[in-house]
């Protein structure tokens, strides 16, 4: 069965709701829903990834289309910050991270230097992209997205791409700590928790079967759902950090308070 990109958006969409409901409800949300649940939710920025690359080779005005994301993202901060990020960590949002790869690709463009964008890339985009969620192997996504002319794997190695980035920064980062000799430090919050953090590693199941859904792309548009993410992305967010400010579920103490 074909997609159209209406269909995958919405798909993506959906994931991203069920991704975010077990961080921010975390406390009362079953495990045994979590871990599907939080898989699913890896579907998300691959799909997002694809089209914000659509996006970018057929808007009219990228001074239009980076300004929504932006502002998107700054009436999302809030509310981001309260369910997801105090929870996780204090980075920007997807929005911030949209934005970053879109400036990554005008680069791209305008540096006919292949050597020199590279160079960039390595010693200013990556040690910039830790500020947003999902950080360097996410830019990297949407930039291979762009980048690989070969349609199929377009579709395919993207995907896979990021969880390897994943994999290896993870790795780094232990290696990083052995040479150091230094204790691994107790992580604070809800990553201090086992059961989360084993639950978390299934997301990247779900980046890596996101290409069977691309591969479906029927090159489509479908109906029109232009303002559809916009106004869900802030809007879920706000529902999840009202529920959770009700329930008592935000956990302030990352931040003394």
């Amino acid at each position: 069965m074909k997609l159209d990109a209406y269909q995958l958006k919405l798909i993506a969409i959906i994931a991203m709701a069920l991704n975010h409901i077990v961080i921010a409800w975390w406390a009362i949300t079953p495990t045994a829903l979590a871990f599907p649940m939080y898989a699913v939710g890896g579907l998300t920025f691959p799909i997002m990834a694809f089209f914000v690359v659509e996006g970018y080779k057929h808007t009219s005005s990228l001074k239009k289309y980076v300004t929504r994301i932006l502002i998107v993202g700054l009436i999302a901060l809030p509310f981001h910050f309260l369910t997801l990020g105090l929870a996780l960590a204090p980075r920007l949002n997807i929005m911030f991270t949209i934005a970053l790869s879109l400036g990554v690709l005008v680069l791209y463009d305008k540096i006919k230097s292949r050597i020199l964008f590279w160079v960039i890339y390595v010693l200013l985009i990556v040690p910039i992209s830790f500020v947003f969620e999902l950080s360097f192997p996410a830019v990297t996504m949407v930039l291979l997205f762009y980048i690989i002319k070969n349609e199929k794997m377009r579709r395919i190695l993207p995907p896979i791409s990021s969880v390897v980035l994943n994999l290896l920064l993870s790795i780094v980062v232990v290696i990083g700590y052995l040479i150091s000799g230094e204790e691994i430090p107790e992580m604070e919050g809800l990553m201090g928790d086992p059961m989360f953090s084993l639950v978390s590693l299934t997301f990247l199941i779900g980046i890596l079967l996101t290409p069977i859904l691309l591969m479906r792309f029927s090159g489509e548009r479908g109906k029109n759902a232009k303002w559809l993410f916009y106004i869900f992305y802030p809007a879920h967010f706000a529902i999840l950090a009202i529920v959770a400010l009700a329930l008592g579920l935000v956990d302030f103490s990352i931040l003394g308070l």
